[in-house]
């Protein structure tokens, strides 16, 4: 199987940019402007409280909502205490999906109110539009959800990196890889689309690859689709895995905040695909003992067993 297209370094946790993220980082230039006119005082103090390095930086960090979208490329960050924004990461929905569900809650809003004023004014059949615009932002709502997971402890099992159905479960030669079992998970508009790791590693890896956005079942889809590959190895047997976000018809925005080096737990979440995508797990050819799933099945990220590893097996694939 060849490479998709000419792989890229991320410039962002989402390398392929939308119209949501560009009204984001708008605001965000638009509250740096004002924090640093009106509150020069908390400006200061958020930057001497500034932890790492980013020599000749240029992201403009003042405090933790600053590395939404450039986590994984700015060398700042700042402790857990310091983050007075970290109870975002406690809500039940996905932060990366924030400015979607306010901006298709707001347009429900004015829609709504719209239908209900015509359904009382002019006729009783708009309130057939107030109905079915309330199904489409109960979906869009459903679909950002991120519930927490109880993570397997087996220490030899692989757990599903996407919620979804399995479409796949098969050996293929993966390019840089070697041969490899391959399972696929497509991630249906119903699905929740927040990514989980696997399993406990290190991050080798991870390249951005500009596509096309064919339907995710689609077998071409693995090939011709946007997608982000992030290489990972087990640290205690140097057993090399692979995780693949795949764009689909409908999701056009991959979310990734991983970088080379980065230590992942197994059921950590790692990113999320926006609306509709695919979700691939790849090891080494022949290194699992058990696979646990089929062609048809439901998965859950984080909580569902894909496989569980063979001991004792070689730690590459060549």
């Amino acid at each position: 199987m060849p490479l998709p297209t000419t792989p890229q370094k991320p410039t962002s946790v989402q390398p392929g940019g939308g119209t949501c993220m560009a009204i984001e980082l708008a605001w965000a230039r638009f509250r740096k402007f004002w924090l640093r006119k009106l509150r020069p005082g908390y400006v200061q103090a958020m930057q001497a409280k500034r932890q790492g390095e980013c020599a000749n930086c240029p992201h403009d960090i003042i405090d933790a909502r600053d590395l939404k979208f450039t986590r994984n490329v700015c060398g700042y960050s700042f402790r857990p205490e310091d983050d007075l924004y970290a109870y975002r990461n406690r809500l039940p929905f996905a932060r990366h999906g924030f400015a979607e569900l306010l901006l298709f809650s707001l347009v429900y809003l004015i829609l709504a109110g719209a239908c209900v004023w015509a359904g009382l004014a002019i006729h009783w059949l708009f309130w057939i539009l107030v109905a079915g615009l309330s199904l489409v932002e109960l979906e869009i709502v459903t679909f950002f959800r991120d519930p927490e997971r109880v993570i397997p402890a087996d220490t030899e099992s692989l757990v599903s990196p996407a919620d979804g159905r399995v479409t796949h479960v098969e050996e293929v030669e993966e390019p840089e890889f070697g041969k490899a079992l391959r399972i696929s998970i497509f991630l249906s508009i119903f699905n929740v689309h927040v990514n989980r790791c696997p399993f406990d590693v290190e991050v080798v890896d991870v390249r951005y690859f500009p596509g096309e956005y064919l339907d995710a079942r689609n077998s071409d889809s693995a090939v011709r689709n946007e997608q982000l590959w992030i290489d990972l190895l087990d640290p205690a047997t140097r057993r090399p895995m692979r995780v693949k976000q795949i764009s689909g018809a409908i999701a056009r925005r991959i979310v990734c905040w991983l970088k080379p080096g980065d230590l992942v737990k197994k059921g950590e979440r790692i990113g999320m695909i926006k609306l509709g995508s695919r979700t691939d797990l790849l090891i080494p050819s022949g290194s699992a003992a058990e696979v646990c799933v089929k062609v048809g099945d439901a998965v859950k990220g984080g909580a569902t067993i894909l496989l569980k590893f063979a001991h004792n097996h070689p730690p590459t694939n060549s």
